[in-house]
Parts: C-alpha cells; sequence; structure tokens
C-alpha cells in the first residue's frame, strides 16, 4: 500500500502557524498553570496599593473635577499591574530557558524569528491583560467607576502591555543570571512605573519635575489608560498614543534584530 507523500506534508504557511501557535500556547500555559502566583498575587498587590492609598489619602482633593481620588487611583493601579506582569512573562520565561538549557527546543525547530518574537509578545500581552482586568473587576466594588471611552482603554491596554513585552524580551536576552534581571526591573522598570503618575497627577508636581514626567514613557500610557474612564488627562490621548507607538516600533525592531542575530541565545 503506497502514502501519497502530498497529502502528509502540510503547505508552507501551515506549518508555520502550527509553530506559531504551539510556542505561544507553551508560553501562556506557563503562566496560567500557576496562576495564584502569576495573576492572583497582582491583584491582591493591587487591592493593598488601593486600601493603603485610597483611605490616607481619600481626603486629599479632587485629581480632575468630578473624580475622587480612590476612583482616580484604579485605572494607575490597573495598568501599573499589566505592565509590571507583561514585563515579568517574557523576561523570565527567556531567562529561565537559558539558564536551564532548554532554550534549543525553542531555537532547533524551523520558526522564523518573527514567530518567535510574536508567540512571545502576544503571551506577555496576554498575562498583562489578564491581570489588568482582575485589578478592575475586583477594584469595581470598592468605587465606581465610569468608561467614557472604551475604545481608548483597549488601545492603550494593547500597547503597554506590548511595550513591556518587548522590553521583557530585551531584559531576558540580555541577562545571563537573576540578578542582572532584578536589577534591570528594580532600577529601571519599577521606578519608571511608580513615578509614571499611577498615583498622582502630574499637575499637582512643581514645574521641574512636570517637565521631567513627560520624558518617561510609561507617563503617557497610564494618563492615556485612564483618559478611556474619565474623559480627561494630563496630555492628548493622540500625543499619548503617537509617542507610546514611536517607542513600541522601536523597541520592536531592535528587538526583531537581536532575535534574528540569536542574541546571547545560541551560545
Amino acid at each position: 500500500m503506497s502514502l501519497d507523500t502530498n497529502k502528509l506534508q502540510a503547505p508552507p504557511q501551515a506549518r508555520a502557524l502550527t509553530g506559531f501557535r504551539t510556542l505561544f500556547y507553551k508560553e501562556w500555559l506557563r503562566f496560567w498553570k500557576v496562576n495564584v502566583q502569576t495573576v492572583l498575587a497582582p491583584v491582591l498587590s493591587a487591592l493593598l496599593f488601593l486600601l493603603v492609598f485610597g483611605h490616607t489619602l481619600r481626603n486629599t482633593g479632587e485629581p480632575y473635577p468630578g473624580v475622587g481620588y480612590t476612583a482616580f487611583l484604579v485605572p494607575g493601579l490597573a495598568m501599573m499591574s499589566m505592565l509590571q506582569n507583561a514585563f515579568a512573562n517574557s523576561s523570565s520565561s527567556l531567562m529561565q530557558s537559558k539558564m536551564t538549557g532548554n532554550i534549543i527546543f525553542v531555537l532547533l525547530p524551523p520558526l522564523s524569528h518573527r514567530e518567535f518574537f510574536f508567540a512571545y509578545l502576544l503571551a506577555a500581552i496576554a498575562r498583562g491583560l489578564v491581570c489588568g482586568a482582575g485589578v478592575l473587576l475586583c477594584t469595581v466594588w470598592f468605587v465606581g467607576l465610569r468608561c467614557e471611552h472604551p475604545l481608548w482603554l483597549v488601545v492603550f491596554a494593547l500597547l503597554g502591555s506590548a511595550i513591556m513585552g518587548v522590553l521583557g524580551m530585551i531584559a531576558g536576552m540580555q541577562s545571563n543570571k537573576i540578578d542582572e534581571l532584578a536589577a534591570f526591573q528594580n532600577f529601571i522598570i519599577l521606578p519608571l512605573t511608580f513615578l509614571s503618575g499611577v498615583f498622582y497627577s502630574i499637575h499637582s508636581l512643581p514645574p521641574f519635575w512636570q517637565s521631567l514626567s513627560h520624558l518617561n514613557p510609561f507617563f503617557y500610557i497610564v494618563d492615556g489608560f485612564r483618559y478611556g474612564f474619565f474623559g480627561v488627562g494630563d496630555v492628548s490621548p493622540w500625543l499619548s498614543a503617537g509617542i507610546v507607538a514611536v517607542c513600541l516600533l522601536a523597541l520592536s525592531m531592535l528587538t526583531l534584530w537581536l532575535v534574528k542575530t540569536g542574541y546571547k541565545m545560541r551560545h
């Protein structure tokens, strides 16, 4: 009995899609199987921030007209959770794969550098969105939120998670040890996140610090996301979206080149 080999061989596009889907599914399972640590723990941290800051600073006035401090705080906490967890997903996955040596099982299959990049990126975005949604679902019981521009919510949620997923890939490829990745996160990601306007409006700052805040790309992500809820922000959402999109494009081009050259992954 003869076999028709043409029927057994899938077209290149189908084989590529299968490889991409498999890598994405692997990255999805990697964080979802330990969701108590990767999802519930960030939600709990955000709730603690809300309880502490919302209680102690609720009488400081309205950051925006008609918007109380507690309501103002919730979108910032949701976005902070998205940013930190999107970064953690791609960075920790690549670094741990390099440390254990199983990165070879990802590099050996015939996957293009674009498929490699987008599989890790989409998994990071997925974790970021899950964590952000979890924060919003839990905090809505404490404060009523309105949603003036839902489209801007989606845009900045995707842009914010994407840019952090790309930064996580760069950090994961660059780092060979846990302390190197921790330094990247503690001295770059964490300060930029906390100083992005999560807990305050930059209009409450002195002029010098206001100008300095405009150099922080994370500020535009948080401000644009908050605009989607209240219809008001410190800068135009179009300006914020443009700046974040340009940063994402530049970082993505750099990361694609690093993946294509096998930077710190093949040796």
